[in-house]
């Protein structure tokens, strides 16, 4: 003899809070992150020519102009700089301490990475192929912007510790000596050089300017508040901001000649980025994929990998 039969809404209802559906479904999901993080690194990973990677001769003269500005400020510029913020009102430090916080690479990092998370966990067959080729496309961008910025701060978080140079704030009787150096020692108040901070800035300001060019002028400016911070703080002479500012930038225009070798996100030519998806395709695209997880879990599945 049969049961009671249960009313559809009820079972949907049951399917939805069902353990091992919400077990299944994440399992999908990671499967897809593993599967995308995958694809999309094997597409990076190739080494490009090493023509592609040679900089072009005003890089060159760039760069060396920048190191002949980071060795005057060391004889000329640091001692007074940290002389002057060390005898900056109160009021003007306070400020200052609580700008240079905005300059941590944390604020870019963490959410590029977890947007480029949340893609590779929806992208799958099961969308359109406009919509992977929108997804796919926006997961390029942030993928750039996130080593873009990552790659440079991860070499001067290990670089800086190496040389071992000391903040202003290590000179005892308020008096700061820009050639003291422990290399080697592994402790922050002499990991001064190159900034950090600097690198974080300038290499965010030049990744995504080279995505969105409007944001230029905003970024530039964002860029060089920070800048100014990390003297006004006692964080870094000015030669450490100034080399700073040089490795993110570099930085940031090797990534972006990697990318472009690969013919992602930019042109090999030119360095120029590709059109990006358009807004009305990105609200398509990501209608589509809140539809598709809503429909699958009503249905007590997730989206197929």
């Amino acid at each position: 003899m049969n049961g009671p039969k249960v009313p559809s809404d009820e079972m949907t209802a049951l399917s939805a809070t069902d353990p091992a559906c919400g077990r299944r479904s994440l399992e999908r999901f990671g499967r897809n992150v593993l599967k995308n993080l995958e694809r999309w690194s094997r597409a990076v990973a190739p080494a490009p020519s090493a023509k592609m990677l040679r900089p072009a001769l005003p890089a060159v003269a760039a760069t060396l102009a920048t190191l002949y500005a980071v060795v005057v400020s060391m004889f000329v510029l640091d001692a007074t700089a940290s002389h002057w913020a060390r005898h900056e009102p109160d009021w003007v430090r306070g400020a200052f301490e609580k700008i240079t916080n905005f300059g941590l690479s944390a604020w870019f990092l963490i959410p590029f990475a977890a947007i480029l998370l949340w893609l590779a966990a929806v992208i799958s067959p099961a969308l359109s192929r406009r919509s992977q080729g929108v997804l796919t496309a926006l997961a390029a961008r942030f993928g750039f912007l996130f080593l873009a910025i990552g790659v440079p701060g991860l070499f001067v978080a290990i670089v800086k510790r190496l040389i071992g140079r000391a903040r202003p704030y290590v000179g005892g009787g308020g008096h700061d000596d820009p050639f003291a150096y422990m290399p080697f020692v592994w402790r922050p108040e002499y990991a001064s050089m190159p900034s950090g901070h600097a690198t974080t800035v300038v290499s965010a300001a030049i990744a995504i300017g080279a995505i969105w060019p409007r944001t230029r002028f905003v970024m530039w400016l964002y860029a060089i508040i920070i800048m100014f911070s990390r003297v006004f703080v006692l964080a870094h002479h000015p030669s450490d901001v100034i080399a700073g500012a040089l490795t993110g930038a570099a930085g940031a225009y090797l990534v972006r000649r990697w990318f472009a070798a690969r013919h992602l996100v930019f042109c090999a030519r030119d360095l120029r980025s590709y059109p990006g998806p358009s807004w009305k395709r990105i609200k398509a695209a990501l209608g589509e994929v809140v539809g598709g997880v809503a429909d699958a879990t009503e249905h007590g599945n997730a989206p197929s990998d």
